[in-house]
């Protein structure tokens, strides 16, 4: 067993399995502590690296495309403090970091593990169910549907469409960019019939608007990770439009509403359209996803 600790985390390999866990020190983002360990299989690895410097130096692994349902989701726009695949080591433990990858890269050899890109993914992603609440709402998932409960902060037009839920079998896809403190991120469920959708962010009824807490609007990385990893894997999609055929989808239940209740939202929706809050577009695409919600 190779190991090394440090204040931001743990590494460990058996030889078969590196087990990454973070560390207790308040230091650590709370969306590595929110995460909590993750095994990765040697399968799933396509190099690791220690890079010393002066103070502190810093162990890198890279994982083979398509492993990770949180690299897919995320698309390396994880910030790098909360990206569990790096260690910051101490500079008096640089000969234990160099040690571990060693025995990485020798493992890696020796099992003759290619460096292509994998046909399915190797890691599990975040459990389920998954609950996080965001400066525009609360997203949950679990495991057959993604359900967002507006905050009050939110755009009126999204609060005019209600609790937005959407079933796993009607996804296409996940979008996510975080809240860079500077720029505002999103989180974006893309389904069949939205897929054309142009609507900013902070009005469209499927995406988060992550403008709040950096700290927080990043544990929406979790949510999207467990969805992309039930969603079909991007070579599926890839061998699907190779040989022109669409992924198959399962078909999107229909969801009881109460008929007040849609009176009410359509008439809320006319007088945002009546006081110029939407444009013409707006106000159809919006209207047309109240009421497939309704059917």
């Amino acid at each position: 067993m190779a190991e090394i600790i440090q204040r931001d985390g743990t590494w460990a390999f058996d030889g078969s399995t590196v087990r990454i866990a973070p560390g207790p020190h308040r230091s650590v983002p709370l969306f590595r502590q929110t995460y909590g360990e993750i095994a990765v299989p040697l399968e799933a690895v396509a190099g690791v690296v220690y890079e010393p410097e002066r103070r502190h130096g810093r162990l890198r692994m890279r994982l083979r495309e398509g492993a990770d349902p949180l690299l897919q989701a995320t698309g390396g726009r994880l910030p790098e403090s909360a990206d569990p695949y790096r260690l910051a080591v101490d500079a008096d433990r640089s000969g234990v970091a160099e040690y571990i990858a060693e025995e990485i890269r020798h493992a890696l050899l020796l099992d003759q593990v290619p460096r292509e890109p994998t046909a399915g993914y190797l890691l599990p992603g975040p459990p389920v169910p998954v609950s996080v609440r965001s400066s525009d709402g609360t997203v949950s998932f679990d495991g057959g549907q993604v359900r967002i409960d507006w905050a009050d902060t939110a755009d009126r037009v999204k609060r005019a469409t209600g609790p937005r839920v959407i079933a796993l079998g009607d996804l296409v896809q996940v979008e996510w960019l975080p809240n860079s403190g500077y720029e505002d991120g999103f989180l974006r469920f893309v389904t069949r019939e939205t897929g054309f959708s142009k609507l900013p962010p902070e009005r469209d009824p499927y995406a988060l608007d992550l403008w709040g807490s950096v700290r927080r609007d990043l544990l929406t990385a979790l949510v999207a990770a467990a969805v992309t990893a039930r969603l079909p894997h991007p070579s599926t999609r890839t061998e699907d439009a190779s040989a022109g055929r669409r992924p198959a989808t399962a078909a999107v239940p229909a969801q009881d509403g109460h008929h007040d209740v849609l009176l009410r939202r359509l008439r809320e929706l006319g007088e945002l359209h009546r006081d110029g809050v939407l444009t013409d577009e707006e106000f159809t695409m919006t209207k047309a996803v109240i009421l497939r919600g309704f059917a």
